[in-house]
């Protein structure tokens, strides 16, 4: 996998808009000014949001996941050598919690989301 590929991924999502908040080239990916992904200057791989600490710990030591450097522990770092179908799955995931964390005004404002 790659940047370019997670990009176009995320930028499918109603209402993602990419930023780099900290500046030095990383791609930050929020819904509702709430960031669902992040893709670091330095660390390969794409950091995700996960439901809790503890599913966050269960990826990790299933292997799916590395502990996301810098964020909380409900968060993982998927390598780049994460199977395409699985970077999917837990982006679509991450974007899910954060866009259900929203206002409800603000979340009828998206488009729909299957």
């Amino acid at each position: 996998m790659s940047r370019e590929l997670i990009n176009s991924l995320c930028a499918k999502f109603p209402g993602a808009e990419l930023s780099d908040p900290w500046g030095g080239g990383h791609d930050a990916w929020k819904v509702g000014g709430k960031m669902f992904a992040c893709i670091g200057a330095v660390v390969p791989g794409v950091s995700v949001k996960t439901d809790s600490i503890e599913t966050a710990q269960m990826l990790i030591d299933t292997g799916i996941g590395v502990k996301a450097p810098y964020f909380h522990r409900s968060w993982i770092n998927l390598p780049w050598e994460t199977a395409e179908d699985e970077f999917q799955y837990r982006l679509e995931n991450s974007y899910r919690l954060v866009r259900n964390s929203l206002t409800k005004k603000l979340q009828a404002e998206l488009d729909t989301f299957e």
